[in-house]
């Protein structure tokens, strides 16, 4: 008997071994081929010429773009893609790779022998594999950063890069494992119906983030301060009263020590609301150029987009949290004993859940992406019929392309996963037939 149980553990771990294997070599060769696919989509595939009758026009980048800035723009723009979409699923890799070779499993055995409290547990595990895929990733990171130092976007030195990124783990962390604990707290006493609880907690946790985003969080990165020019901080809230934005100051950001790219938002909810200029913004472009911005900004709190942006959010957030317990339940089922999983309300699940999340909002992003660009676009028409002014708004577009190194025509995927504003290309088409349009 003792031979034939013998035997029998020998063919498990033989066939555990194989299935391990295999496992392995698939993700890896499907990783493989994908990579293979966006090198030859990107750099041999995409075709990134303007259309026929464009040459010689306001978006021909020939006509306020030096052939060195165009060729520049070109090549970052394609090393920029195609590292985001490299970079994509290597996270989800990693979270396979963890379960399947049993370290999630070891991190939960340190955690449980660490502590008899589980929210201390799911600290500590929730410490141990974000600081792995933290380190797992950081040389793609370090590849975007020294890409953008290379093509003079990035004026960040590495101390300060550094500093960056471990301020953003910190703060991720921090966030991530209040919800963490909680959702597995729901997920042990609520096994069938933890999806639903979880997303309505996320309901005013979504409004509470929003709220204490630029007042808590923005600050641990820059440094806010009141815009220093009064006579243009006038006339932007000249604009905002026209708009009906209660707005008494206008701030700006000191992002020069860290970027030579043109940003401004408006960002937060109620009496925390703040309209923010990046000090880039108001050194390389024209007065009329950055009232043309807040213009656009304005008009996104004019049309509630941040409201419409929650809800959209919510409603995505509702059917991934459902479609992740019933995938989690036939991975368990089919897989568990594979990625080491007895349970789904073990913590040792949580990369699964992780690597199906990542896997949703990456199918999900064309479909986020295009509401974005149809509120972008109401937004710049907004600006237009505020301001008047379509001459400073072409230029600010081409302005973008110029500092940014951002591309006026990108290839088709890049548009569907990437955008969530119109192409440059496109913002000056329309904005010039809203010139056409508009009488004398």
């Amino acid at each position: 008997m003792s031979r034939f149980y013998l035997n029998y553990y020998k063919e498990v771990i033989e066939w555990e071994g194989w299935e391990l294997r295999k496992s392995i070599f698939i993700v890896m060769f499907l990783y493989i081929l994908y990579g293979l696919f966006f090198y030859w989509y990107l750099y041999i595939a995409a075709d990134g010429r303007l259309p026929d009758g464009m040459e010689g026009t306001a978006a021909d980048p020939e006509t306020f773009l030096t052939s060195r800035e165009i060729q520049q723009s070109e090549e970052y723009s394609r090393v920029k893609n195609y590292l985001y979409f490299l970079s994509v699923p290597l996270e989800w890799i990693i979270f396979f790779a963890v379960l399947i070779l049993g370290v999630s499993k070891k991190f939960q055995v340190w955690s449980e022998a660490a502590s008899k409290f589980a929210s201390v547990q799911t600290a500590l595990y929730y410490f141990w594999l974000s600081l792995l895929v933290a380190f797992l990733t950081l040389p793609i990171s370090f590849l975007s950063y020294r890409l953008s130092k290379e093509y003079h976007i990035s004026t960040q030195p590495l101390s300060l890069w550094l500093k960056d990124e471990v301020t953003d783990f910190l703060v991720n962390y921090v966030l991530m494992v209040i919800a963490v604990i909680f959702l597995y707290f729901l997920i042990r006493k609520f096994e069938k119906r933890w999806w639903l609880l979880a997303w309505l907690a996320s309901i005013p946790f979504t409004f509470f983030m929003m709220f204490i985003q630029p007042v808590l969080i923005d600050p641990l990165y820059n440094d806010f301060y009141p815009l220093k020019n009064k006579q243009l901080e006038e006339k932007i809230l000249h604009l905002a009263d026209q708009a009906d934005i209660p707005a008494n100051h206008v701030y700006e950001v000191d992002m020069s020590k860290k970027t030579n790219a043109l940003n401004a938002y408006v960002t937060g909810i109620g009496s925390n609301s703040r309209i923010v200029l990046w000090d880039t913004t108001l050194n390389k472009l024209s007065e009329e150029e950055i009232l043309f911005i807040m213009a656009h900004e304005m008009g996104h709190y004019v049309m509630k987009h941040i409201y419409v942006g929650i809800i959209g959010y919510l409603l995505l957030s509702f059917c991934g949290l459902y479609m992740i317990h019933r995938l989690m339940t036939v991975c368990f089922k089919r897989w568990g004993a594979l990625l080491h999983i007895r349970s789904i309300r073990e913590i040792s699940s949580l990369p699964l859940f992780l690597l199906l999340l990542g896997m949703l909002s990456f199918a999900s992003s064309p479909l986020s992406g295009m509401v974005s660009r149809f509120q972008e676009k109401q937004a710049d028409l907004y600006a237009i019929e505020m301001t008047k002014d379509q001459e400073a708004a072409v230029k600010t577009f081409q302005n973008l392309a110029k500092f940014s190194r951002s591309e006026l025509n990108p290839p088709f995927l890049v548009k569907l996963f990437r955008y969530d504003h119109p192409t440059l290309l496109e913002r000056i088409i329309y904005i010039q037939r809203e010139d056409e349009r508009t009488p004398d």
